[in-house]
C-alpha cells in the first residue's frame, strides 16, 4: 500500500491562483502542498492575463507585504484610452498618471505579461517557503466526510481535509468532487495577437478600441499595452475563413493594416477564443471538502480583465473560510465556514458573467438593435459627451460588483 502524504491542504494547479492560494496558506500557518501537473519550467503560451486591479495588488500585498508593490513596479500604467467608431474617435480619456514607483502607494493597476507575474507571485512562495511538487497530474479523488484522498498519475497517494482546486478550465478536482460549468458558449470567435515591442521607437501607452475599424471591414479591433509588448484582439465575422486570419502568415498580411508593418515581424503568440460565459454549479462539493478557485470556477472573456482580477479573491477568500473551518467546533460550523466562501465566490463569478453578457450583446455585430444604438451614439456624442463613455464603458460590462461583497471584482 502506497504512503499517504498528510498536509491539512492541498493546492492542485500552480498558476498564479493556485500559487496565491499557496502563498495565502502559507502566510496563515496551514500545512500545506501546490501539486501541478507540467513539469516545472514547462512553457507557457502567450501573454494570457496582463492586468492585476489595484483590488488584486491590495490582497497580494496583504498576504505578502512588497509582492503588491514588485508587481506595480515590474508593470507599466497606460494613462490613456481611446475609443473610435468606424474611424472617427468619440471617446479619450487621459488620467495624466504613469508613475508606479511611489512607495507608499499602489498603483491604480499594473500591466505586465503573465509569465511574470507568476514569477513575481512563484518567488515571493519560494522566499515564504510554500511547498511544491511538480509534474504530478491528479488522476482522481476520493472525497469522505473527513477528508480527501488524491492520487496522481504516478501512484503517489495524497491525504488532506482540504482541497483548492486552482487547475484550470479542464479541472480534473472540478470532475471528481462532481461539480460542472453552467452558461452559454457563444460562436462569437475573437483572434489574440501578442507583437513585442520596439523599445527604441515605441508606440504611445494607450489602450486603444476600433468599433469596425475602416481598415479591418468592419471587425472590431482592441490595442492594448503591456510591459514591452501589445495585444491585439481582432473581432472575427460569421463566415470568416479562421486560417487566413489566425495562421501567422495571415496575420501578417492583416496587422499592417491596424498598426506599423514593423510588429508584423514581432509576433510571439496568435490564438483564437470564444466568449465564454461559464460558472461552476457550485464552488464546493456535497461533503465541503473541496472549493474551486479561478478558471477551474469559472471562464469569463477577457474584457474587463475578469478572469485572474476574479481568481485572486477565489483563492484568498477560499483559504479564509478553510482557516475558519478547520478552527470549528462544529460539523455544522465547519460546512457553513466552507459554503460561506463558496457562495461569495459564485456570487461575484455570477455577476462577472453577467458583465460578459453585456460586453457580448455590445459587441456583437449581427445585432441590428444594437448596431443602431452606436450608430446614433457614435453621431451624437459631440452634442452628449456622456455617449462616448458609454461606447467606450461596452466592451467591459459594469465596472464593480454588487455592495454586499467584501471585495471588489
Amino acid at each position: 500500500m502506497a504512503q499517504v502524504n498528510k498536509r491539512d491542504v492541498i493546492v492542485v494547479g500552480a498558476g498564479p491562483v493556485g500559487l496565491i492560494a499557496g502563498l495565502a496558506l502559507k502566510q496563515r500557518g496551514i500545512s500545506s502542498v501546490v501539486i501541478e501537473a507540467d513539469p516545472f519550467g514547462r512553457p507557457r503560451p502567450g501573454s494570457r492575463a496582463i492586468f492585476l486591479h489595484s483590488a488584486s495588488l491590495k490582497h497580494l500585498e496583504q498576504i505578502s507585504p512588497g509582492l503588491g508593490f514588485t508587481l506595480g513596479r515590474n508593470g507599466i500604467i497606460w494613462p490613456i484610452k481611446r475609443t473610435l467608431y468606424k474611424g472617427k474617435e468619440v471617446y479619450v480619456k487621459n488620467y495624466g498618471k504613469t508613475d508606479n514607483t511611489d512607495p507608499n502607494k499602489l498603483p491604480h493597476f499594473t500591466a505586465l505579461h503573465q509569465d511574470d507575474i507568476e514569477k513575481h507571485i512563484y518567488e515571493a512562495c519560494l522566499a515564504a517557503g510554500v511547498e511544491f511538487v511538480w509534474d504530478s497530474p491528479v488522476e482522481k479523488l476520493n472525497i469522505t466526510e473527513d477528508g480527501v484522498t488524491l492520487t496522481t498519475k504516478s501512484g503517489d497517494v495524497w491525504g488532506a481535509k482540504y482541497i483548492i482546486g486552482a487547475d484550470g478550465a479542464r479541472s480534473v478536482v472540478r470532475s471528481e468532487a462532481g461539480l460542472e460549468f453552467e452558461g452559454p458558449r457563444t460562436a462569437d470567435t475573437f483572434l489574440v495577437v501578442d507583437v513585442t515591442e520596439d523599445l527604441e521607437n515605441p508606440l504611445p501607452l494607450e489602450r486603444t478600441f476600433h468599433y469596425q475599424h475602416p481598415a479591418m471591414g468592419g471587425r472590431n479591433v482592441m490595442f492594448v499595452p503591456f510591459k514591452n509588448g501589445w495585444r491585439i484582439d481582432l473581432q472575427l465575422l460569421e463566415g470568416d475563413n479562421l486560417d487566413e486570419y489566425t495562421d501567422v502568415e495571415g496575420v501578417k498580411k492583416w496587422l499592417p493594416k491596424v498598426m506599423d508593418k514593423k510588429y508584423a515581424d514581432r509576433i510571439t503568440w496568435v490564438s483564437t477564443y470564444r466568449f465564454h460565459q461559464v460558472v461552476a454549479n457550485s464552488f464546493t462539493d456535497e461533503k465541503r471538502r473541496v472549493l474551486l478557485a479561478g478558471e477551474a470556477a469559472h471562464l469569463f472573456a477577457p474584457f474587463g480583465a475578469r478572469g485572474l482580477n476574479s481568481g485572486v479573491p477565489d483563492a484568498i477568500i477560499g483559504v479564509q473560510g478553510i482557516e475558519n473551518a478547520l478552527k470549528a467546533g462544529s460539523e455544522e460550523e465547519r460546512r457553513d465556514a466552507i459554503d460561506k466562501a463558496a457562495s461569495e465566490r459564485r456570487i461575484a463569478a455570477m455577476w462577472n458573467r453577467d458583465g460578459s453578457t453585456t460586453a457580448l450583446h455590445h459587441l456583437q455585430g449581427n445585432s441590428p438593435e444594437m448596431n443602431l444604438k452606436r450608430e446614433l451614439a457614435a453621431s451624437l456624442v459631440s452634442i452628449v459627451p456622456r455617449l462616448g463613455r458609454w461606447l467606450d464603458e461596452g466592451p467591459y460590462g459594469p465596472k464593480f460588483g454588487p455592495p454586499e461583497l467584501t471585495t471588489k471584482y
